[in-house]
């Protein structure tokens, strides 16, 4: 993603309400929480959370309902998490938590850091050692169904770890969230792979990879292509001419870019795919609008995929 100057977002405290069930609500679009208020009693205990980045703290809230606080610290979709420069209370946010949730693979380095010093502080999950993903691996890990669902199964884990007096309560938070509130991503996954296996797309960074492994998806474009833009350094003259022939010889049937990170190169693409009638799908590297669920969010983006693939093959 493009750099952009250190900014410091707002925090989205999350994870305090409670509402009657775990659904898609304007509730929980502005908590990114909820409760199903039936669960068995426990010891009422509220796990002190912060997650590096909004999308996981959304999961992270919605599964601790009311027996957690999480804080975010990337919520603004203008911030590079790349290059973040975390403040004295971001230190203090990680240092006094029970659980930090951080990306991991080289993603988030500054959470490291902070963590580092926090000597037997929090809790860590760091995603990139639970996917075995080893730092120079794809960090995307968000955009990855497999993923996310190894992340949920961590923080209820960690939640009842934390906090065992309440484990049947996270218990029914998760059965909740992944039988209603992730359903519709769930079935859009399912769904795209159904229809649309084996399609070959283009795309501009490396963002898309795990989306399109997790849809069934043929990646066309160069790798060393996705990777250059994805870290920010100049993609080569070959993997740009490349990606314009198979755009002009109609290679790939939907070319789908980040729009937080529109350089001249990706533009120039996109325009290129509009003019040979390609249909362009979009994505964003975290939450947009920032207020949003991470279901929602995802939701948004695979029915624009799913909508170009449709005009692109009639199916």
């Amino acid at each position: 993603m493009t750099a952009v100057p250190p900014f410091r977002p707002t925090r989205l405290a999350l994870g305090a309400a409670a509402v009657g069930t775990l659904v898609l609500c304007s509730a929980c679009a502005t908590t990114g929480a909820a409760d199903t208020g039936t669960a068995a009693k426990g010891g009422g205990k509220v796990i002190q959370v912060v997650a590096a980045e909004n999308f996981w703290g959304s999961i992270a809230a919605q599964l601790g309902g009311s027996h957690a606080q999480v804080t975010s610290i990337i919520t603004n979709p203008a911030t590079d998490p790349h290059s973040y420069e975390p403040t004295t209370s971001d230190a203090r946010e990680i240092t006094t938590a029970q659980l930090a949730i951080v990306n991991g693979i080289g993603y988030d380095g500054w959470a490291d850091k902070l963590l580092a010093t926090a000597g037997g502080g929090p809790t860590e999950l760091n995603v990139g050692d639970l996917v075995g993903i080893k730092p120079g691996g794809n960090p995307h890990r968000w955009y990855s169904p497999d993923d996310v669902q190894r992340v949920i199964e961590q923080i209820t884990a960690d939640y009842k770890k934390i906090d065992p007096a309440d484990a049947a309560y996270f218990d029914q938070q998760k059965t909740l969230f992944e039988t209603r509130a992730l359903a519709p991503y769930n079935q859009l996954i399912a769904q795209i792979r159904a229809t649309y296996a084996g399609t070959p797309i283009g795309a501009s960074e490396s963002i898309v990879t795990p989306l399109a492994e997790g849809l069934g998806l043929k990646m066309m474009t160069p790798e060393s292509f996705l990777d250059a833009m994805s870290e920010g350094s100049d993609p080569t003259a070959a993997d740009k001419s490349t990606i314009d022939s198979q755009i002009k010889n109609k290679q790939i049937k939907i070319y789908v870019y980040n729009t937080q990170n529109s350089t001249p190169d990706v533009i120039a693409q996109v325009n290129l795919a509009r003019s040979e009638g390609i249909p362009v799908a979009t994505v964003t590297e975290t939450l947009s609008p920032a207020g949003d669920t991470f279901q929602q969010w995802q939701v948004t983006e695979l029915q624009g995929i799913e909508k170009a693939l449709k005009e692109a093959t009639g199916r």
